[in-house]
């Protein structure tokens, strides 16, 4: 699968670094030792952030102001690790969805950056990135009809699959996913960090899911 960056999306953000992971994996419904992870995790951010800082840690921010950059306002249509962050900052837990979203959650908190995790073989032909559109059809995952425009987005031949905001529901990963994509997002422009996130996931898959035929390709 290729994966290209369009010519109005490098117009506004030149400096994008992104990096993608694909694995065959076993998923499951639940992960005891990996929710530990999550807990131990979520201590961690309810004592370093407040609800108002968190858009201060330096990937997040970064992923704020793209947004602006692309018209976007961050404050209605929050980048998904933010949001994870300040749930449990304000003291919610993450929902359990599966062992491998579950992950993907605990890695893009971690990390500060946009992640998206699929189900490859959901997707239609290769990936392009760009911009949303007025009045582009899209489903976020658990969140109905979501408005993209001016949202970076990720689409493939039928349409939109990404947004640092949610992904898509026709492409989000089951019980049932054994081919896994994942796509590191880095609107810092900073490829060691984005590398750094990925080979975290990697750690994750591997740990959790039993991952094999692991692929890791940076792009820009």
């Amino acid at each position: 699968m290729k994966i290209t960056i369009s010519d109005e999306f490098r117009a506004v953000l030149p400096v994008f670094e992104g990096c993608s992971v694909t694995a065959e994996v076993k998923n499951s419904e639940f992960n005891a030792e990996l929710w530990k992870e999550i807990t131990s995790f979520s201590e961690h951010c309810r004592q370093v952030y407040t609800e108002d800082s968190v858009k201060d840690f330096p990937p997040i921010n970064a992923t704020r102001d793209a947004y602006r950059k692309f018209g976007k306002q961050p404050s209605r249509y929050r980048p998904a690790a933010e949001a994870l962050i300040r749930r449990v900052v304000k003291g919610g837990e993450l929902y359990k969805i599966n062992t491998l979203a579950d992950l993907v959650n605990l890695a893009s908190m971690v990390s500060g950056y946009s992640i998206g995790g699929f189900d490859l073989s959901k997707i239609q032909g290769d990936l392009t990135l760009g911009i949303g559109r007025a009045g582009e059809p899209y489903e976020g995952i658990g969140r109905g009809i979501l408005n993209i425009e001016h949202l970076p987005v990720y689409r493939d031949n039928i349409g939109g699959v990404g947004t640092p905001t949610s992904d898509n529901e026709r492409t989000k990963i089951s019980v049932e996913t054994t081919h896994f994509l994942l796509l590191v997002n880095g609107y810092d422009g900073n490829a060691d960090g984005v590398l750094k996130c990925a080979n975290h996931t990697v750690e994750l898959i591997k740990k959790y899911c039993d991952a094999e035929n692991i692929v890791v390709t940076p792009y820009n």
